[in-house]
Formats: C-alpha cells, sequence, structure tokens
C-alpha cells in the first residue's frame, strides 16, 4: 500500500501506511520533507524510504530538483553521477560534492584518491596536512610538490616547532613570509642576514621587527633606519628626540603624519637655535597661527612670505591683517591684497589695488566676487562694479567687460568691450545685451572701421542701428555710404540707392529738433534729385548723346551740384564724348572750364590719360599747359585701376 502511494501520490496515506508497518525513519524523514515546495520532490523521499530508487531519481529530475538528486546520488554511492550532477546542474555544491567524495576516499584508504578531491573543494590546506600527518616524508614531499605558499608556511612552522631552523628558514623563504624569515634570523643571532634580507626585499612587518632587535641593542642608528624603511615614522621620530639626532628628525617628521610634524615642531620650538625648522613644520602640519606667530616672535619674513601662500578663510582674520600689514610694510602689495581678500576686507584690497597700482587679475577679481547666493545682492553688485571700474582703469576691458555684466550694467559692459576693441565680441555682446541703447554703441564702434571692404560688418551697422531705432543714425551711415560710392568707385547708380534709404530712414525718425530734421530732409531731397538727373543723363547717353550733353549742361548750372554729384565727374562725361566725336576744340574748352571752376583739379582722375593725350596732339598744345595737372600721380595706370575696383565692388548695395 505504501509503494502504491508513490505511484498515486498519496502522502496522507503513506504515512498511515508507515505509521502502520512501524517504520520510524521513514516517517520523520517524509515529515520533514514537507517543506519542500515540489510534491514531486516529497514523493521522491518516500520512494528512497521504501527502497524505490529509480522512482526517487525520476522524481527528482522531474522536478529540478538537482540539489535532492546529488545527495541522493552521495548517499546511495553513485559517486560519478553526483560529480556530473553537480558539475552540470549544481554547481553551488560542486565544491561539497569534492570534499564528500574525498571523505569517502579517505575513509576507504584511498588516500591517492583522496588527495585530488581534496585539492578541487579547496580545502587541501587543512585536510591533506591532517590525514598525512602521520606520514612525515609523504606529507614533506606533497607540500614540495604543490608549491602552495600557504602550506609552506604552515609547514616551516612546524619545522621550527620542532627545532628544525634551517629547514624552517628554507621554508618560510619559499613562502616569501619575510617576517618571520627576520624573526628566525633575529632568534638565531644572524642580524646581518636579517638586514640583508629585509633592505633587499622593503618589506615593512619584517623591517618593523628588525628595528625593534637594533633598538633593544641599542643600535640606534640601524634602528631608525629600520623604522624608517617600515614607514613606522613616529617611532624612528621618538628615537631621534631620545638621542638628540636634530638633522634627521626634520626629515623623518616631514615624511610623516601631521600630528608627528607638530609634535617634532613643539621639540624644535623648545631650542631658540632651531625655530626655523619649528615654522616650517608647523606650518606643513597645518598649524597655520602657530606658526605665523612663531615667525612674527622671531622676525623670519622668508617664512611669512611661504606660509601667507597657503592661508584661507579658516584661518583667524586677526592674523591675516597682521600678514597683511606686514607686506604693506614692505611694499608688497600684491601679497598684501590677497590676504585682505582671502580676510573678506575687499574695499581695503581695492582701494590698496587703487593706490599703488597693483593688478586686478581674473582670479583676483574671481574671489572678490560674491557668490549669488549671498543675501545682501546690493552689496554684491556694488562690489562687482568697483572691481570692474578699477579693471577698466587698468586697461583689462575683457575683464571689466565680464564684472559689469555680473554687475547688470550691460552699457558699462559695452563701453568697456568697444575699448578693447574685439569686434567679433562687440557684435555678440550687442546680439545677446537686446539693448536699444547697446545696439547704437555697437554700430558707432562698426562705423569707425574699414566697412567698406566688409559687407559682414555694413550688414551688422544697419541691422543694429535698426534694432536701436537709431533711424537718423542710420540715415547719415547710408549717406556716408553713398558718398563712398561716388568718391571710390564713381558708382551713381548705388549711392542713389543708398540716398533713397537714407531719406526713407530720415523720414521714419523721431528726432527732437523737428525743423532740423526737415532741413536734412530738404536738402537730401535735392541731392537725390541731382543725382538721379546725373544718373539719367549716363543711361540715355547710349541712346542720345545729345540729349544727355544737354542734361549735362544744365547740371553744371545747378548752384549747388557738388554737394551731390562731383563736378569732375559731370566734365569728364563730357570730353570724352566730345572728344569720341573728334571736336577736340570743345572738349579742350570744357577741360579749362573744368580748371577754371576747379582750380587744384587732378585732371587724370576725371578723364582718361588717352583721352587728355589725344585732345593736346590734335590742338597741338603741349601736354604741360595749365595747373599741371596731367602730370599728376594719376595717369593710364591710376585710371585703370579705378576701373576694375569697380568690377570688383559692383555688386547690390546692402
Amino acid at each position: 500500500m505504501a509503494k502504491m502511494c508513490v505511484k498515486t501520490r498519496r502522502l496522507d496515506v503513506a504515512r498511515v501506511c508507515l505509521g502502520n508497518m512501524g517504520h520510524a525513519r521513514g516517517a520523520r524523514a517524509l515529515r520533514e520533507s514537507e517543506k519542500e515546495p515540489e510534491l514531486d520532490a516529497r514523493v521522491a523521499m518516500l520512494a528512497v524510504q521504501l527502497g524505490l530508487l529509480e522512482d526517487a531519481e525520476r522524481l527528482y529530475k522531474n522536478c529540478s530538483r538537482y540539489d535532492l538528486l546529488n545527495e541522493f546520488y552521495q548517499a546511495s554511492g553513485q559517486w560519478s553521477k553526483a560529480m556530473e550532477t553537480a558539475e552540470l546542474q549544481d554547481r553551488i555544491h560542486l565544491r561539497t560534492t569534492y570534499y564528500n567524495y574525498a571523505k569517502h576516499l579517505e575513509a576507504k584508504g584511498d588516500i591517492n584518491g583522496a588527495i585530488p578531491n581534496y585539492e578541487k573543494s579547496d580545502t587541501h590546506r587543512f585536510e591533506v596536512p591532517r590525514m598525512l600527518f602521520d606520514e612525515p616524508q609523504a606529507l614533506e614531499a606533497y607540500i614540495m610538490k604543490t608549491k602552495d605558499k600557504s602550506l609552506r608556511k604552515w609547514w616551516a612552522q612546524y619545522m621550527e616547532s620542532t627545532g628544525e631552523m634551517e629547514t624552517a628558514l628554507q621554508f618560510y623563504e619559499a613562502a616569501q613570509d619575510f617576517l618571520s624569515l627576520a624573526r628566525v634570523y633575529c632568534y638565531c643571532g644572524n642580524l646581518d642576514k636579517a638586514a640583508e634580507m629585509a633592505n633587499e626585499t622593503g618589506d615593512k612587518a619584517a623591517c618593523y621587527h628588525l628595528a625593534r632587535q637594533y633598538e633593544n641593542q641599542d643600535n640606534i642608528k640601524e634602528s631608525i633606519h629600520f623604522f624608517t624603511r617600515a614607514q613606522a615614522y613616529s617611532q624612528a621620530i621618538r628615537l631621534c628626540k631620545e638621542h638628540n639626532m636634530d638633522d634627521q628628525l626634520m626629515n623623518l617628521a616631514l615624511m610623516s603624519t601631521q600630528d608627528d610634524m607638530i609634535e617634532a615642531a613643539r621639540y624644535y620650538e623648545s631650542n631658540p637655535e632651531s625655530q626655523d625648522k619649528a615654522v616650517m613644520l608647523y606650518h606643513k602640519g597645518g598649524f597655520f597661527s602657530k606658526a605665523l606667530e612663531l615667525a612674527f616672535e622671531t622676525q623670519q619674513f622668508a617664512a611669512l612670505q611661504l606660509i601667507a601662500e597657503d592661508l584661507d578663510e579658516t584661518t583667524d582674520p586677526m592674523l591675516l591683517n597682521r600678514c597683511a600689514n606686514f607686506f604693506q610694510e614692505h611694499g608688497q602689495y600684491d601679497k598684501a591684497v590677497d590676504l585682505l581678500v582671502v580676510a573678506k576686507k575687499f574695499a581695503d584690497a581695492l582701494e590698496l589695488c587703487q593706490e599703488h597700482d597693483v593688478t586686478i587679475t581674473e582670479k583676483l577679481a574671481e574671489k572678490m566676487t560674491l557668490s549669488k547666493e549671498d543675501k545682501n545682492n546690493e552689496i554684491r553688485m556694488k562690489l562687482l562694479e568697483k572691481v570692474a571700474d578699477l579693471a577698466f582703469q587698468q586697461g583689462s576691458y575683457h575683464l571689466a567687460t565680464k564684472k559689469y555684466t555680473q554687475a547688470g550694467n550691460k552699457v558699462k559692459a559695452m563701453r568697456a568691450l568697444l575699448k578693447s576693441g574685439d569686434t567679433e565680441k562687440i557684435i555678440f555682446f550687442a546680439g545677446v545685451s537686446r539693448q536699444k541703447e547697446i545696439y547704437v554703441m555697437a554700430a558707432n564702434y562698426l562705423q569707425s572701421l574699414d566697412w567698406r571692404k566688409d559687407p559682414e560688418i555694413m550688414k551688422n551697422i544697419i541691422g543694429f542701428y535698426t534694432k536701436g531705432r537709431a533711424l537718423d543714425s542710420l540715415a547719415g551711415f547710408y549717406d556716408a555710404c553713398a558718398q563712398v560710392e561716388i568718391d571710390e568707385y564713381q558708382n551713381y547708380d548705388k549711392a542713389l540707392g543708398a540716398l533713397s534709404e537714407a531719406f526713407k530712414c530720415l523720414s521714419k525718425a523721431k528726432m527732437k529738433n523737428t525743423s532740423q530734421q526737415e532741413e536734412k530732409l530738404a536738402a537730401l531731397k535735392q541731392r537725390i534729385g541731382l543725382v538721379k538727373k546725373f544718373v539719367q543723363a549716363r543711361r540715355c547717353y547710349d541712346e542720345e548723346p545729345d540729349e544727355s550733353m544737354k542734361q549735362c549742361h544744365v547740371l553744371l548750372e545747378e548752384p549747388d551740384l557738388d554737394n551731390a554729384v562731383r563736378v569732375g565727374d559731370v566734365y569728364g562725361m563730357m570730353v570724352e564724348h566730345y572728344a569720341r566725336q573728334e571736336q577736340h576744340k570743345k572738349a579742350y574748352g570744357l577741360m579749362e572750364e573744368m580748371r577754371a571752376r576747379i582750380p587744384t583739379v587732378n585732371m587724370a582722375y576725371y578723364i582718361n590719360m588717352r583721352t587728355i593725350e589725344a585732345i593736346h596732339q590734335a590742338l597741338d598744345i603741349p601736354l604741360g599747359r595749365g595747373m599741371g595737372a596731367e602730370n599728376g600721380g594719376g595717369g593710364i595706370d591710376d585710371d585703370d585701376e579705378v576701373e576694375e575696383d569697380v568690377q570688383e565692388e559692383d555688386e547690390g548695395f546692402c
């Protein structure tokens, strides 16, 4: 009936059956198996108790309880299957399986078989010596074979306990246990060999042990040496102080901890001749207040300078002031300023900078800049402006710009930036500031550059004046553009476009003086009219040259022609025309008229040199006659250059 319960999985019935059978061990095992969550695992335990091993194996596999399967294989003596299961499915119990198998082999007397399994279970360092303890030769051979340091160390300790020191030393050396080597060498009285080994290996524990041995023998020099190698500086310092070895004490203290430095400093302080060393050690040990106090007492000014470099906000303000005053008295104003800044005395620092021309560096300015989280924002802004003002006075325009910006004074920031002459940054700053006044300032600055050769600058000038609503200034710029087109390139078409733009802008402008605005508009309108007439005369020349000449004659009679059109350009056009018509007398008459109207004229600037030569040759007049203008610096080459420039610049007006 109990075996049927395995097939039917009726564990409740199985309990009754086992009770009736008096199978106490089985009943207990079944009760303990109830903690397993899988039904198959509990049924498998019942099968094991009833001797149904094949059913138990199948059930453990069905529920994937390979840990229980592994235990089942071990309990049933199926070690090969147990190890295979552990290696493939139950690796968490792999070492335990090897250990149990080794114990099994040891119990059977198979020592050689047990050793590798103990090794696989990583318990060989204890189990193998225990197992082979009654066979010293076999144990020593095993230890020599494995080359395991911990085993060699254990064997060395065992040999040492039996009094075999030579063998112990060999095995300690093989195990690289330098402390034990030093200990045994010292025990045997071979300190030289111990010192040689310690110096070669540099092992701290060995060096420390050897140092204690030398100290016990009053060999202080060697003891200090090995304490130093062991980095036990406090012990070495103790010996130096006890035996008045002041020279070595200083070096050791500098290598040791801050506490040791301060202890050594107190030792030196008690000696009037060594107080410079005390100051240095107090400084290195972080005891700045004591270092400063002692330096002032003993008037060690060089040490004061070194200490001052490491002072920070945590230093006593009284000491900071004292140091700052000291540096002021000795003319080292830059260091005094640094200390005043550390002490948060920014006003005094700035006053000192101004009085003694101490340069405000980027680093110093940042130290004097209070955090944005500071509660008193008004003080922060005033301080920033003072720093910026001083930087501006010293010519540090970029730094001044930065500080003015942080203070929220963008207009002053722009003024500082304009002083720097950094065009790229000026354009960028104006773009991000978005203030009318700044736009106008940037545009005014850009006008001072050679904007004629850089279309990008011209574009920015127009853009900034437009954004700044400075239409009167924009009108003035367009007027200047028109004059450039006339004076440098003789391009009246572009000049007309520029003047038209200037008229539009001036019309929209809201000037305070309206009468002055009206006068400017009237003058501009008159100039546009005159330029337009000259442009029309040039345009109709190809089709109606006579009509064009009439218009030119009319233009020459205009009273204010020179304000809009260069008289020389009108005469030049007419002379060229009559020269082509071979009316040389008329052409020469116009040249004479031009000389009379413009006494200092350079004729070759307005008329091609070939035309001038042809007219003089046709009339048999010497070329040098007149005001000498024909021999001026112009000539054919200049005229050609002007024509080339016109071709290069002949682009649409921006």
